[in-house]
C-alpha cells in the first residue's frame, strides 16, 4: 500500500511534505518528446472547468465510484474506525471518522474505493526519473512537474529540479503562475521549460471562473519573458467563458508584446472527464453547462491568433 498522508492543516501539508495523485509515464502532451509527468495535489485557483478535481485539495482524498461497488461489505468489515456503512444507494463514509488510512481501498475487489493522495521522498522519485532516462535520451524528454499548482511546494520542487539538473535530465513545469514572483524566478533559473497556463485574459471574470484575479499571473508571464525564461502558454478552450473573440484579441495583443518570446499558443480544448471524478469525491461540480467550442469556432480562433503573427494549434 502506498503511503498515505494523514489529515493536518492544508499549509502544514504545503510546507512540508507534499502529496502526490499520479505518475504518468509516456506522456507526450506534457512538453517535448517522452515525458514523466508528476502530478502534485493542492492549488490555489478553483476552476469551474477543472478536470483534475482531486488536485485542489492539498489533502489525501478517497473517491468512490458507485458503479464499481459490488455492494461486498468488504470496505465496511475492514474498517476498524466504522466510518464506512453500507446503505441503499452505496457506500457511505463518515468525515469526522475516516481517517484515511486506506485499508477499504486495499480490501475493495473491484476498485470502487480509491485514495487520491501519497507521499513520495526526493529519493523515492528519482528512482522513478532514473528508470525513465532511457526514453528521455532517444526522444529528447524529460519529467514534467504539474498538478494541482506544483509551484505551491516551493522548496520540494527546487530539491527535485536541482537534483535532475545535476542527472542533466530535461525539466518542465506546467504552472497557472500564480505563485509569488521572486520564487518563479527562482523556479526559472532550475527549469528549462514552463507550460504556462492562460486561462481567461480579463481580470474580473477571471476571478469569477477560477476565484482568484489574473494580475499576478500576467505580471509573472511578463517577468519571465524579460529575464528570458524559456515558455508556452497554453490556454484552455471553454465555450463560454473565454472562446469569445475580444478575449482571444486581448489575449493575443498581450503576448505580441512579451519580449523574446516565442509567437505560439497551444490551445487545449475542454473534455469532461472531471464531471465523473466530482462524483467520486461526492462533490456537485458547479459546471455551468460548460462545453467545448465547435470545431468551426476552434478554426476562427486559430486564424485569429494567425492574423497577429502567432502560432496556435491544438494540443501541446
Amino acid at each position: 500500500m502506498k503511503e498515505l498522508k494523514m489529515k493536518q492543516s492544508s499549509s502544514e501539508q504545503i510546507s512540508t511534505n507534499p502529496l502526490i495523485f499520479d505518475i504518468k509515464r509516456y506522456s507526450i502532451n506534457d512538453g517535448p518528446g517522452i515525458r514523466l509527468t508528476i502530478f502534485f495535489k493542492g492549488c490555489n485557483l478553483d476552476c469551474a472547468w477543472c478536470h483534475n478535481p482531486e488536485s485542489k485539495s492539498s489533502q489525501a482524498q478517497k473517491l468512490y465510484s458507485i458503479g464499481k461497488c459490488a455492494m461486498c461489505s468488504a470496505c465496511v468489515n475492514v474498517c476498524e474506525n466504522e466510518a464506512i456503512s453500507l446503505t441503499g444507494e452505496g457506500i457511505r463514509t463518515d468525515q469526522q471518522l475516516c481517517v484515511l488510512c486506506g485499508k477499504c481501498a486495499e480490501e475493495c475487489p473491484t476498485n470502487a474505493t480509491e485514495i487520491s493522495g501519497y507521499s513520495k521522498t526526493i529519493d523515492e522519485l528519482l528512482e522513478i526519473i532514473d528508470r525513465e532516462k532511457t526514453f528521455f535520451e532517444t526522444s529528447n524528454g524529460g519529467i514534467t512537474l504539474s498538478g494541482g499548482e506544483p509551484l505551491l511546494h516551493f522548496d520540494f520542487v527546487v530539491r527535485l529540479l536541482d537534483e535532475c539538473k545535476k542527472r542533466g535530465i530535461h525539466t518542465a513545469i506546467d504552472t497557472a503562475g500564480n505563485i509569488p514572483t521572486e520564487r518563479l524566478i527562482e523556479i526559472a533559473k532550475r527549469t528549462d521549460l514552463f507550460l504556462f497556463d492562460i486561462k481567461v485574459f480579463d481580470s474580473e471574470a477571471h476571478k469569477f471562473w477560477t476565484k482568484r484575479n489574473n494580475n499576478l499571473i500576467l505580471k509573472n508571464l511578463k517577468v519571465l519573458s524579460n529575464i528570458g525564461a524559456r515558455f508556452q502558454i497554453r490556454i484552455p478552450l471553454i465555450e463560454g467563458v473565454n472562446t469569445g473573440e475580444e478575449n482571444i484579441i486581448n489575449t493575443a495583443k498581450m503576448i505580441l508584446e512579451l519580449d523574446g518570446s516565442t509567437k505560439r499558443v497551444d490551445l487545449l480544448t475542454y473534455h469532461s472527464n472531471g464531471e465523473r471524478k466530482f462524483e467520486k469525491l461526492g462533490k456537485e461540480l458547479n459546471h455551468h453547462n460548460l462545453k467545448s467550442p465547435s470545431s468551426q469556432r476552434i478554426k476562427e480562433i486559430i486564424d485569429t491568433f494567425m492574423s497577429y503573427g502567432i502560432e496556435a494549434q491544438i494540443g501541446g
